[in-house]
């Protein structure tokens, strides 16, 4: 049984374990999405990922973590949503592990954020995506989102073209 939770601190250092063990492994997905395909050095993507990191997100930020959970305990995937504004949220990343994928567990994280998000009376959520990243925009895509802006940014490693879509949610 799959369920989503809003996680609690202790969640989110099970998190960062477990994403930088899968970071271990230079040949596994989440390295080489994470890493390779956008060149984006491995310190920078570990300290993204580092237990500092994500906690103090969780607490001095505006951001909440979602845990998708089999049996209440293995950690399946996640998202991360931040609260820019009082009309706005950004979904920052939503993360289904390898072995998970293709299995509904992404659009369960995002129907639960969007729940979340309505209910706080959020009017909009924007997330961005990489040009190259295909699988990404078409969820998003076919999520309801719509693309609003495509932009060439400076990142600490180098350029890189981004799709900033949109999702205009329901008042409750």
């Amino acid at each position: 049984m799959i369920t989503v939770i809003k996680a609690t601190l202790h969640g989110v250092r099970a998190l960062s374990r477990k994403l930088l063990k899968l970071l271990e492994d230079k040949e596994g997905q989440v390295y080489q999405e994470n890493v390779t395909k956008f060149g984006i050095p491995e310190e920078h993507v570990r300290k993204a990922f580092a237990e500092e990191t994500l906690l103090e997100a969780a607490t001095t930020g505006n951001s909440t973590f979602y845990l998708a959970l089999e049996n209440r305990c293995k950690i399946l995937g996640f998202a991360q949503a931040i609260q820019r504004n009082a009309e706005t949220a950004e979904l920052d990343r939503i993360v289904v592990f390898p072995e998970h994928t293709r299995k509904g567990i992404g659009t369960q994280l995002l129907k639960r954020v969007l729940e979340d998000q309505e209910r706080k009376g959020t009017k909009t959520v924007v997330v961005n995506a990489g040009k190259e990243e295909t699988h990404a925009r078409k969820f998003y895509e076919k999520n309801g989102f719509e693309v609003v802006r495509q932009a060439i940014v400076e990142a600490p490693w180098g350029k890189i073209t981004l799709a900033t879509y949109q999702l205009r949610l329901r008042s409750v």
